[in-house]
């Protein structure tokens, strides 16, 4: 039982009560931040926030400020997710002014303060506290059903500029955090999520705060659900489309416990699985006469793993595995013509328990579905994306005609292009799915002119001399 003594606290000029002991799980932790003091001219004051909760329908915000030692020291010592113990917090009624514009929305009318002088964090010892505390990780702070899908987002596109929404989907790439100094001397970093669900294979989510990039570092793409809780909408002018931002107020639950995220993240297993997701690294991502700059397979290799971000060129390779004689079944696939979802031959419904359509009379596309290697003089790059239309347009027929090929034809279609030089136009993007951490993209491909490599294998003699 909690004992509780009435105190005056100074820093927020009000009655606050003291009381010895709470238990609870981080769902949401801010940097530490710095303010001038303005009772001790030339020296600063430091803070930071968090979140902790101890039941699923209890969390409380956390305020702790003080010198610069005893906040970076605390702040240090714990993470989201972590169970805690806070010892003799002061409590406090909510600031009538600020409310909670710099922290999440909470369903006490309080809020708990730190101070060196009272207070005291340390991870929660008692296994069995912890393990009651653990799972309430997984619960999301606002109402399950309530949040966007990426394809309404984008749909609605400037209108929701500036709003705040909630948005539930799996993560489909982390990218590398970017560091940056501001003009005020301040460092600071940023690192771009990419997020899909059913109804938008990729879209940006952006982090700046070095708690959240830590969060997000932890998480395993593919195979994680997010349920992210007031995030900012905003048009991004860069990217010419809507992105969410991770703020003050946005608290980012993993793979909640709830139906609607289990559906999802059995969407998002196989979506990765039957190459869904492909189906935005289309060759339109980038006019394929504006990529100029040639690599060796080893110089794609080397740069595809010292950046998180897609890249673009043309490599002067043979074409060293093109298995145009398997199984049509093998080269020739099917996907639902809604939700691009890879199904079988026989398929009367998409297999897709979140496809948009499953109530609509069902369709299909068709098209190659390639994995190609291709090899010059430093290496191999292995299980190549190579699809329709590009496919087609580099072998000269459509699904349907490769249909009605002999296997003599078929045959001789690949060494048409089997062990040939071959210039490639490819798109590297970052994979874990990859034992190589990347993967190529063919954009287009073509027999290569004799005179063109001759004259690249040149000037890449002349650079490497």
């Amino acid at each position: 039982m909690c004992v509780f003594v009435v105190v005056f606290c100074c820093c927020c000029c009000c009655c606050c009560c003291c009381f010895q002991k709470v238990a609870g799980v981080i769902i949401w932790k801010s940097d530490v931040k710095s303010f001038p003091d303005r009772k001790n001219i030339g020296s600063d004051r430091f803070t930071f926030g968090f979140t902790i909760r101890d039941s699923p329908d209890f969390f409380i915000n956390v305020a702790a400020w003080g010198n610069d030692g005893y906040i970076n020291g605390l702040s240090s010592s714990f993470c989201i997710g972590d169970c805690v113990t806070i010892e003799n917090p002061l409590i406090s009624n909510k600031d009538p002014e600020k409310g909670e514009r710099f922290c999440p929305t909470t369903p006490s009318r309080y809020r708990l303060l730190l101070t060196e002088a009272h207070s005291q964090v340390c991870l929660c010892a008692d296994m069995d506290t912890a393990d009651r505390l653990l799972p309430l990780i997984h619960i999301p702070v606002k109402d399950v059903r309530d949040f966007y899908s990426l394809g309404d987002i984008v749909a609605n596109g400037q209108k929701m500029d500036g709003t705040m929404i909630n948005i539930l989907a799996a993560v489909k790439s982390i990218g590398e955090p970017k560091h940056f100094t501001t003009s005020e001397g301040r460092k600071g970093q940023r690192q771009e999520v990419k997020l899909f669900d059913d109804s938008a294979p990729s879209f940006s989510l952006i982090c700046w705060d070095r708690e959240v990039i830590q969060l997000m570092q932890s998480l395993n793409p593919g195979e994680t659900v997010l349920f992210i809780a007031d995030a900012k909408i905003s048009f991004d002018s860069f990217r010419k489309g809507m992105a969410a931002t991770v703020n003050y107020k946005t608290v980012i639950t993993v793979n909640p416990d709830t139906r609607e995220a289990s559906l999802l993240f059995r969407y998002a297993k196989e979506a990765i699985e039957s190459g869904a997701l492909d189906e935005d690294e289309k060759p339109e991502d980038i006019p394929v006469d504006s990529i100029t700059d040639v690599y060796t397979v080893d110089q794609l290799k080397q740069k595809g793993c010292d950046t998180s971000e897609p890249f673009f060129g043309i490599t002067y390779s043979f074409m060293s595995k093109l298995n145009l004689d398997l199984s049509v079944s093998k080269v020739i696939k099917m996907w639902c013509s809604r939700c691009k979802f890879q199904v079988s031959e026989d398929a009367q419904v998409c297999t897709n328990n979140l496809c948009p359509a499953r109530d609509e009379p069902f369709s299909t596309t068709t098209g190659f579905n390639l994995m190609v290697d291709f090899t010059d003089h430093t290496g191999t790059l292995q299980a190549c994306t190579l699809r329709s239309p590009v496919a087609e347009n580099m072998l000269g027929c459509t699904p349907e005609e490769f249909f009605s090929l002999t296997e003599d034809e078929r045959t001789a279609l690949k060494w048409k292009f089997l062990l040939e030089r071959c210039k490639i136009y490819v798109k590297i993007i970052p994979s874990t799915k990859m034992r190589t951490g990347i993967k190529g993209i063919v954009l287009a491909c073509l027999l290569a002119d004799p005179g063109e490599v001759k004259q690249h294998m040149s000037a890449l003699l002349q650079q490497l001399g």
